[in-house]
């Protein structure tokens, strides 16, 4: 359903904020002639106004045009970007920032005392509309605005509203984890490249194998324990290449790969 006259836009149009405003246009939630993008230059622009949105080199613009605001540009540029715009927040505006490791602490720090701001974590399957975000909000930012991001971004994926603490955490799992998946897929079509299969095929049945996995893990809300042990039969194949697994410590090193995720994240958000 389409927000009535909710007017969008996007400091920095990047790939991330690309497929968020694919997931609002697809669903009909905003009209692409209510959504205004700015970058420095033209190079990612281009692809906004095929989609029919409005561009523009000018972050005061977007300001002055929109009532909900996206902060979606590069960490080490976001201080200077709110200096500049932050004459032009009023109390009208809803900030949402997509920028990694930036606080809602020093968003608030930054921008006027009564800005709403929220902070987004969204992953790359947000660009085909199969993301999984968390987002957290700011002292001024009630369930009025919680409830119309999480509209709007329902659009793209599963989107749910956590503790701020869990968003590094959520990097850690999801954001950074998404790579996890492209190695293990990798690792899936190669060993059956080694066994003879040719590897466009092998390819395309991996990743069939991890989506048919993750829909059955979400639609049947079964633990995945109890789903592997579904596959299992004694003395059948399973058991054995779930033997090999184990044997590589598998599971600890993904447990290490969120952890070390995690961390840096919250690293990040000190320097």
């Amino acid at each position: 359903m389409e927000v009535p006259e909710l007017w969008v836009g996007f400091v920095g149009a990047g790939r991330m904020a690309g497929g968020l405003v694919r997931g609002l246009l697809q669903a009909g939630k905003v009209p692409a002639s209510n959504i205004l993008a700015s970058a420095p230059s033209d190079k990612n622009l281009g692809a906004w106004r095929e989609l029919g949105c409005r561009t523009t080199h000018c972050n005061l613009e977007v300001v002055h045009r929109s009532t909900l605001v996206f902060l979606a540009t590069k960490p080490h540029i976001l201080p200077g970007v709110l200096e500049e715009i932050r004459p032009a927040v009023g109390s009208h505006h809803i900030v949402v920032s997509l920028v990694a490791g930036v606080t809602i602490q020093t968003l608030q720090r930054l921008l006027p005392p009564w800005t709403k701001v929220l902070r987004i974590m969204p992953n790359l399957p947000c660009v085909v509309q199969a993301g999984a975000m968390v987002f957290s909000r700011g002292n001024n930012a009630g369930d009025e605005e919680a409830t119309l991001l999480k509209s709007l971004l329902s659009s793209c994926g599963l989107c749910e509203e956590v503790p701020e603490s869990y968003i590094d955490i959520h990097t850690g799992l999801s954001g950074s984890g998404v790579a996890y998946v492209y190695l293990f897929a990798e690792a899936l079509a190669e060993g059956a490249v080694k066994m003879g299969m040719p590897g466009a095929l092998a390819s395309r049945i991996a990743a069939q194998t991890l989506l048919g996995a993750a829909k059955m893990l979400l639609e049947t809300g079964e633990h995945p324990a109890k789903l592997r042990g579904d596959v299992c039969t004694p003395g059948g194949t399973t058991i054995y290449a779930l033997h090999q697994l184990e044997k590589g410590a598998l599971r600890a090193t993904v447990m290490n790969a969120v952890e070390a995720a995690t961390n840096r994240a919250c690293d990040m958000a000190k320097d």
